[in-house]
């Protein structure tokens, strides 16, 4: 899931259903976005949500999360409380006799093809995610190509492809994401690439290299959270 945006006027929305994902699933994984301003009270909303959940929890930051420019110490509390924070890093979990693989990035924007947008215009926050879109890619393919395990997920809070990104205005699709996170989840051989920040985007996508691509933000999947099943490549 993704795009909780978590805040103290939410407090139990989300709880009841993660307490159950013992039954349904293996491991949670969270898009970014996590608190709604990125303050420390939204932190402790987002912690009563999320702490002692009968699964591993992995994270990336969203852009919100920085809002106050908070973010390492969000991640800090985060990581208090057994989360997984991943940024330009990646984890291996045990998960039913296997070995998964999981690394993540919060991304940036950097648009796609046909859809370039422009890096010199605009703000200098929209500059700066202009930047950062490609060179997250760059580390989230060295983060994913550190994992010596057969199954990897790539982690992310931006967009990787323009599939998932139907029903927001395409004008905006530049801001959104970056194809050359795309590339590097084709590159590094990942099973499959998660991400948020799009609220009026579409679930389903693929990169161009075949690679499933699923944007979990809590508007469009409108659901505590979605599971999803892999296959090992051993096991095909």
């Amino acid at each position: 899931m993704g795009d909780l945006h978590m805040r103290e006027s939410m407090r139990g929305r989300f709880r009841p259903a993660l307490l159950e994902l013992g039954e349904r699933a293996d491991v949670l994984l969270l898009a970014g976005d996590l608190t709604n301003g990125g303050t420390l009270r939204d932190t402790d909303a987002l912690c009563a949500e999320i702490e002692e959940l009968p699964v591993p929890v992995v994270a990336v930051l969203g852009n919100h999360d920085h809002d106050r420019r908070l973010g390492f110490r969000i991640s800090v509390r985060l990581s208090g409380i057994g989360v997984h924070m991943l940024d330009g890093t990646a984890i291996t979990l045990p998960v039913n006799g296997i070995r998964l693989g999981i690394a993540g990035v919060m991304g940036g924007s950097g648009g796609f093809p046909g859809h370039p947008g422009n890096p010199a215009e605009g703000s200098v926050e929209h500059r700066a995610r202009f930047r950062r879109g490609p060179a997250d890619a760059t580390r989230l393919r060295a983060a994913l190509e550190s994992l010596d395990t057969g199954l990897r997920i790539a982690l992310m809070h931006f967009s990787p492809v323009v599939d998932t990104l139907a029903g927001e205005a395409p004008k905006i699709y530049p801001g959104l994401g970056c194809h050359d996170l795309a590339e590097a989840v084709d590159a590094a051989g990942a099973a499959l690439a998660i991400h948020g920040h799009a609220h009026g985007g579409t679930e389903f996508g693929r990169t161009a290299g075949g690679v499933e691509v699923r944007n979990v933000s809590y508007p469009v999947i409108r659901t505590a959270c979605r599971v999803y099943e892999l296959s090992h490549p051993g096991d095909r």
